[in-house]
């Protein structure tokens, strides 16, 4: 804390009531003294009186605006009015103070500065490490899952292996292929992406192979396809399980030989691509369901990766958060720095069924809608500021939690919601009524 004051009995109170509550205090009597102070001591918070000789509280405001436009100001004069204070706050001030001084008032001001100051502290960290240690590539996030799906794409990066990419939408699938792509020696060469589930059936096979001039209605000239695309590249299959089934051998023939004849053309030509594919299904089941041929997934499925939804990576969301921010900030020209703790509380407590890509969504529109410098519960969308839950109340476990203490806690919430009907939490949980009774014996909770 710095105090400037030309008046030596208030800076003397000032300080000893300052250092009373808690805080490191710097003294100075003038504003220019004060100018000098900031610079060398590098205060959080400034308190300044208004008229002084020489610079005066609201030409020293102007100065410290200069060089830290986010440090909290707070103005103190014997000669309040309407009009100065209105000045005041129009040029930054934290807030404005008469004398002789309400420290009551004063305390709680410097509370609410003090928030506002861990808020941006927090969120220059969070920014620091998004230069320096955030990820891999255009992965945001530090947490142990993602960690290891980082050194499995690093692995798998110097090869030419084929990899199955499997996933919930919006965790990130076709990110994960341009990183294990950028990473690789065929970083120089094309990317070519492509939904098997976004592409009408009948257009589907021209659009892999490629075809020559008459080969079907409408085919007027010779067309590559992305094999020929992305030759000495990498062709990323996004929805591999979606692909017709009819296709699906064509496309292994292709993986194993290396070779491409576009429809209708007389011969075949050989392609050097690297193959990586996605699915939001579970890869097992698709091949039990028929919709993903035996041989190809395991042509398919030299290496897995498999992307966390973010539920399960929850100590990334405010990294994410602030990139979004960040990002969308620059794009719309808004200067929004990060979150309230209570938005940070609501965002980790909701279980995001559209993953990352929703939490962008979010981000995006809370920056629009963003007046202040922080993004606040009223800027989110009623489902996530109203603590709403996808598919209905969900239990969020730490990292490290036993299966004993999953139990535990899933035994109390079914026993709280049906108002300790013992019978009914049973039969939600699959359990018998004495297996109920002994465990709550064992958690010392029978009674």
């Amino acid at each position: 804390m710095l105090v400037v004051d030309d008046e030596e009995a208030m800076r003397e109170v000032l300080e000893m009531r300052l250092e009373g509550w808690g805080y490191e205090v710097r003294v100075a009597a003038t504003g220019t003294e004060g100018c000098r102070e900031a610079e060398k001591f590098n205060p959080d918070i400034v308190i300044s009186d208004v008229v002084m000789p020489g610079l005066s509280g609201l030409q020293l405001l102007e100065a410290l605006q200069a060089t830290h436009a986010q440090r909290p100001v707070i103005l103190i004069t014997a000669q309040g009015s309407i009009d100065l204070a209105v000045d005041a706050m129009k040029q930054g001030a934290q807030d404005f103070l008469t004398k002789p001084i309400d420290y009551n008032k004063l305390k709680a001001i410097l509370e609410e500065a003090g928030r506002e100051v861990a808020l941006l502290q927090e969120a220059r960290k969070l920014s620091r490490q998004l230069e320096h240690d955030s990820g891999l590539g255009a992965f945001v996030g530090t947490s142990r899952k993602m960690r290891e799906v980082y050194d499995l794409i690093r692995s798998i990066s110097s090869t030419d292996a084929s990899v199955l990419i499997a996933g919930e939408s919006g965790t990130g699938k076709e990110l994960a292929a341009r990183t294990i792509h950028e990473l690789s020696s065929r970083a120089k060469h094309p990317f070519v992406p492509i939904n098997a589930a976004a592409i009408p059936e009948n257009l589907i096979e021209s659009e892999l192979f490629g075809h020559e001039k008459g080969a079907f209605t409408g085919a007027v000239g010779a067309r590559a396809g992305c094999f020929e695309v992305a030759d000495r590249g990498t062709l990323f299959l996004d929805e591999i399980a979606e692909m017709p089934a009819a296709l699906q051998p064509r496309l292994l023939r292709v993986l194993e030989d290396k070779r491409v004849r576009r429809l209708g053309g007389p011969q075949e030509f050989r392609v050097d691509v690297r193959v990586l594919a996605a699915t939001n299904q579970d890869p097992a089941e698709a091949v039990s369901a028929g919709k993903l041929r035996q041989d190809l997934f395991y042509r398919l499925n030299v290496f897995t990766v498999v992307l966390p939804p973010l539920r399960e990576r929850l100590r990334d969301l405010p990294l994410l958060a602030q990139h979004f921010i960040r990002e969308f900030s620059a794009k719309h020209k808004i200067q929004v720095e990060g979150l309230r703790e209570e938005t940070l509380a609501l965002l980790q407590e909701y279980t995001w069924p559209g993953n990352v890509r929703e939490l962008r969504n979010v981000m995006e529109r809370a920056v629009i809608l963003a007046r202040t410098r922080w993004i606040e519960p009223s800027h989110l969308p009623a489902y996530v500021s109203a603590g709403q839950r996808a598919g209905g109340e969900s239990i969020v476990l730490a990292e490290g939690t036993t299966v004993a203490e999953a139990e535990r806690e899933m035994i109390i919430r079914a026993l709280r919601s049906t108002a300790n009907n013992k019978a009914e939490a049973a039969r939600r949980l699959g359990l018998d009524v004495k297996t109920i009774r002994n465990k709550l014996k064992a958690y010392g909770l029978d009674s």
